[in-house]
């Protein structure tokens, strides 16, 4: 069945999926543009109502919570003067970005190609075997070379023509409800720097391998965009603590997720897809796989206690997002009949929709 524009144009599959999620996201700001998340702070006081966004415009790319110019004394980088002034550079390009400009060129140098390819060629052995089949069948779309850094102008617009997400640069870390906020807009905040010489297996942060190799190749594929959308609607629904339990759902999916395909468990979570150390560590049978209930609690999440303990597995994408968008779902239960009835003209445009 196709869905048509009002025009009776027919749309390409992409567009198809995003106009039915259009219509989705519409209902739920309805619900949400009125106060959200007000908590009595007292008998005559009451928080500020949260506004939701309604475009990516409206969402917050410029707070920062860390991994940005400033290192910390353990990072790899910490004592590497010129590495540092180098990020400040390049997180100051993300800084300057616009949306509707194209993504700042970088100019990588001689040594982050050589970081990049070291990285490209060692991860690309263990794929075939160890790497989901959704992500293998993305990855020729990009043509990834270990002698050349991919700009992320030229992956946004692969990306836009597969599952119509697009890639905004970012100068760090962002906050969690930005980040996955994005998502709910097909987003995908990306840094751009390239992490440091002296270990290129390792990162203590995103960096521009982590964001490319391991996140993109997913994002092609329709079935796992529409349970990475999922969460990202969640989380404009998501009061602090539902937060929370979003945010570990993202890291046990999207950063640290596997999905079984018959009696083998194969990766399709960007932590493990861009580290090396990491998908030998799941592909050895050295953690835990257990199912993932996306209404139970989840553990803690562990930054720096090195790999995984315990992968929470998928039985296929297409059931992931199922159970995710149920979730979202139940996420406006308790909304008053009021906020309900809040009607389309309240609504102004959006681009991100």
């Amino acid at each position: 069945m196709h869905i048509k524009h009002p025009s009776g144009v027919p749309l390409p599959a992409h567009q198809a999926i995003l106009s039915q999620q259009s219509a989705v996201l519409r209902e739920l700001f309805c619900t949400l543009r009125a106060p959200v998340g007000s908590k009595r702070k007292g008998a005559d006081e009451q928080a500020a109502p949260r506004r939701v966004p309604l475009g990516i415009q409206e969402v917050d790319n410029g707070a920062i919570l860390g991994f940005s110019a400033e290192l910390s004394e353990d990072h790899p980088g910490f004592h590497d003067a010129a590495y540092k002034q180098r990020r400040v550079n390049i997180c100051n390009l993300a800084r300057s970005h616009r949306i509707g400009e194209p993504i700042p060129h970088i100019s990588y140098t001689a040594e982050e190609v050589a970081v990049w390819g070291s990285a490209l060629t060692r991860l690309e052995h263990l794929f075939q075997q160890h790497a989901c089949k959704e992500f293998q069948r993305s990855w020729p779309l990009f043509d990834l070379r270990p002698d050349a850094v991919p700009q992320l102008e030229d992956l946004s617009q692969v990306l836009q023509g597969t599952t119509g997400f697009r890639i905004r640069p970012v100068a760090g870390l962002l906050h969690p409800r930005d980040f996955l906020n994005g998502l709910a807009f097909r987003t995908f905040h990306s840094t751009q720097y390239m992490r440091h010489s002296s270990k290129p297996d390792y990162t203590p942060e995103p960096d521009v391998i982590h964001e490319v190799i391991g996140h993109l190749p997913m994002l092609a594929d329709p079935s796992f965009a529409s349970l990475a959308h999922a969460i990202g609607v969640a989380s404009l629904a998501a009061d602090e603590e539902q937060l929370k339990h979003l945010v570990k759902l993202y890291w046990y999916t999207v950063e640290f997720g596997v999905v079984r395909e018959g009696s083998d468990v194969k990766a399709f979570g960007a932590g493990i897809l861009s580290s090396y150390g990491e998908l030998q560590h799941m592909a050895a049978g050295g953690a835990e796989v257990a199912p993932l209930d996306v209404w139970q609690p989840l553990p803690k999440i562990s930054y720096k206690d090195g790999y995984q303990k315990r992968y929470f597995a998928l039985e296929s994408f297409e059931a992931g997002a199922v159970e995710l968008q149920a979730y979202c779902a139940s996420l406006q239960a308790g909304l008053t009949d009021e906020v309900r009835r809040c009607g389309a003209r309240q609504l102004r445009a959006s681009p991100g929709l």
